[in-house]
């Protein structure tokens, strides 16, 4: 167990240094990406870009420039922004990651809850209209660009009718934290939270169909009804049971992957301050720095995300962790 637990600690460390060596490398070979050129401006002399160089430490080899921003970030957290002189991007991300939390949580309830919903009914009622009427349902919500439909929802509700009785309530653009105002804070989440949990709902809908599906088919399910267990029993209890291991590692790398900045479309059309408005933001301007700390904070998120599925499957399932130990 603890040597398991070492080498996938390792692991995770191997993959998040490979990650901000490859950050930094794609960034400095990105044409007009001169850091130097950038802070010192258009027009400036020679000395004044030599000066900065020097300052910056820009004038040393690339792999003491990697460690020190290394050691900037994670060990002193003093890194400060290229673009925005002199202001820390470690509270950045900070103060921005309790939007996006918020944001990827409501929507995390929104898809789980919806596709539970359509995934049974359209398992039950297989080949039925239903079925096919959710399924066209669901494919037309994993068609649909995020951005695409969060432009049409703030048409809908924020313009033309949104003085109407139905959209009255609709706050403006923008994210209210929960200590200022837990009722404006679930208002200016709910219609964000919505449109980003509408494009996996259908996804997650089809592939818990599918499980459900050939779950039916499994001795455990024909053990348990003829020992008389009831259609809902056999669902909603045994179903469900052995349908959750791909269910489960979708959500756990797509939840990690949200709140590690894939929301950036969504918070950017709804005027979020998230990471991924941040992250966004960091690349228009290629703000190394700035760049660097939401790489590193999504590839945290993400690598322990995984290493947590890893850890359910194996709850779930002993088999694979009898496997492992096996080879």
């Amino acid at each position: 167990m603890i040597r398991s637990l070492v080498s996938r600690t390792g692991q995770m460390l191997l993959v998040i240094f490979g990650i901000s060596v490859l950050v930094f490398c794609i960034f400095f070979a990105t044409p007009g990406a001169d850091p130097t050129a950038r802070i010192a401006g258009r027009g400036a002399s020679p000395q004044v870009v030599e000066r900065i160089r020097a300052e910056y430490g820009f004038d040393r080899p690339l792999p003491v420039q990697y460690v020190k921003m290394m050691e900037k970030l994670f060990v002193s957290r003093d890194l400060t922004s290229f673009v925005n002189h002199g202001q820390r991007v470690v509270p950045e991300v900070l103060q921005a990651a309790p939007v996006t939390l918020s944001l990827v949580l409501w929507a995390a309830f929104f898809w789980v809850s919806g596709s539970l919903v359509f995934g049974i009914a359209s398992a039950v009622l297989r080949d039925s209209w239903v079925d096919r009427l959710l399924m066209v349902l669901g494919l037309i919500g994993l068609s649909m660009p995020v951005f695409w439909l969060g432009e049409v929802v703030n048409l809908v509700t924020q313009s033309r009718w949104h003085d109407t009785f139905l959209f009255r309530w609709v706050p403006p653009l923008g994210y209210v934290p929960f200590s200022q105002s837990p009722w404006g804070w679930a208002k200016a989440l709910f219609l964000p939270s919505l449109t980003l949990a509408v494009c996996f709902i259908g996804l997650y809908a089809r592939v818990l169909r599918s499980e459900l599906l050939t779950a039916m088919g499994e001795d455990a399910i024909r053990t348990a009804r003829a020992k008389g267990a009831g259609p809902v029993r056999v669902w909603l209890w045994h179903g469900l049971r052995l349908s959750w291991l791909s269910y489960i590692s979708l959500f756990g790398l797509d939840f990690a992957q949200l709140l590690g900045g894939g929301a950036l479309l969504t918070e950017v059309v709804f005027a979020m301050p998230g990471v991924g408005r941040l992250t966004y933001q960091a690349l228009a301007t290629l703000d190394l720095p700035l760049i660097m700390a939401t790489v590193m904070y999504a590839a945290v998120f993400v690598v322990i995300a995984n290493a947590l599925v890893d850890g359910l499957y194996a709850l779930l399932d002993p088999r694979i962790m009898e496997g492992r130990h096996g080879r």
